[in-house]
This record gives structure tokens, sequence and C-alpha cells, in this order.
């Protein structure tokens, strides 16, 4: 039943070789390349920002890494006691995206990108949250679109990142100060240069 059903969303999603150039082109970059808006924005905002939030920022910085860890590890466990084919291995659809034949569920694009929008929603502000949740469904979208996830590992990939979530605010009420206090002296020796210069935050 959940297999026929997980099938038949993949075929009303999954593009074909009638779909347009411009949507598959638009697809493969989203499917790609998007994803690295979200550690890139992390970084910006270890390394900038106004004085008084810094630390705040450090903070969501530091627990969205440790959720990645968690959902990481899951996803990495999922997939090695319950393996499961991609459409193109199984032979059902169209596949527009090249990619290894390794396990479909779930999603590693899925669950990096949920685990971000999920930080975001938990831990910084409502609207940043949603809108890190719109580019997250949208990768999600792009790869089922191009034939090389199946719907039900996106879901499980959103499953996967609450859970990541969790186990990380769970592990930050336990050391989080502590793991962010050295992680702080960390970069203070490593980036004392551009730190004196005035070109990141200190």
């Amino acid at each position: 039943m959940l297999q026929a059903l997980n099938h038949s969303w993949f075929l009303l999603i999954n593009a074909t070789p009638q779909s347009a150039d411009w949507a598959i082109d638009l697809a493969q970059f989203i499917a790609r390349d998007l994803i690295f808006v979200m550690p890139l924005l992390i970084t910006i905002l270890w390394l900038w920002g106004p004085r008084r939030q810094v630390q705040a920022q450090r903070h969501l910085a530091v627990k969205t890494a440790l959720a990645l860890l968690c959902s990481l590890a899951i996803s990495w466990a999922m997939g090695l006691l319950a393996p499961h084919d991609r459409p193109f291995v199984v032979g059902l659809g169209y596949n527009f995206l090249h990619h290894a034949p390794d396990n479909s569920f779930p999603s590693d694009h899925g669950t990096v990108s949920f685990t971000f929008a999920l930080a975001f929603l938990f831990w910084h502000r409502l609207w940043s949250g949603a809108v890190m949740l719109m580019v997250a469904a949208a990768i999600a979208w792009s790869r089922v679109y191009l034939g090389v996830h199946w719907p039900l590992d996106m879901v499980g990939a959103l499953l996967t990142a609450l859970c990541g979530c969790m186990m990380a605010q769970i592990a930050w009420n336990l050391w989080g100060n502590r793991l962010a206090a050295r992680l702080q002296q960390l970069y203070r020796l490593f980036f004392a240069l551009p730190i004196r210069k005035g070109w990141v935050r200190e």
C-alpha cells in the first residue's frame, strides 16, 4: 500500500522527455547547487553581524552543526539497516540527474536542507525558518522531479532532520555553553589576524 502510494506520487512529480528544458535546467540547479547557500549562511552568521547579536548567531551555528551531525548519523544508520533502491535503479520513471545507484532512503540532500531549515525555525526566527523551509522543499521537489529520489525519501529526510534537531537540543542543554566557549577560543586562535585587521568579528 505504502509502496504503491510512493510510486504513484513519484510518477505525478517526475519529469518526462516532454517536460520543458528550462524546468529541467532549473531543477538541476536547485538539486545540485542551492544547498550550498545554507552552510554559506551559517558561516556568514559566525563571522559577521551586529556586535550585540554575534554570540546568539554563533550559538545558532553550533546548534545547527550539532543537529546536522545527529541527522546525518541517523540517516546513515537508516540506510544501513533498511537500504532502498532509487527510482532509476528499479526502472521507474525518468532520470535527468547523474547519480550513483546507492541507497535512496532517506535523502541526504533532503536531510541536510531540512535540518538547516528546522534549525532556523526552532532557534532563529519564524520568518527565516519559513524561508529556509521553502528552500528545502524546493530541493526535495527537484530531486524527485529529476528522478533520483522517491517522495517518501523526502518525508523520511524531514523526520530525520526533526530527530536530529531534538538530539542537538538535548546535547546543547548538557554541554552547549562549554562547547561554544571552546570553539570560540579556537576561532580566536586561528583567526587572530583577520580579527585584528577588523575583517571579521572577534
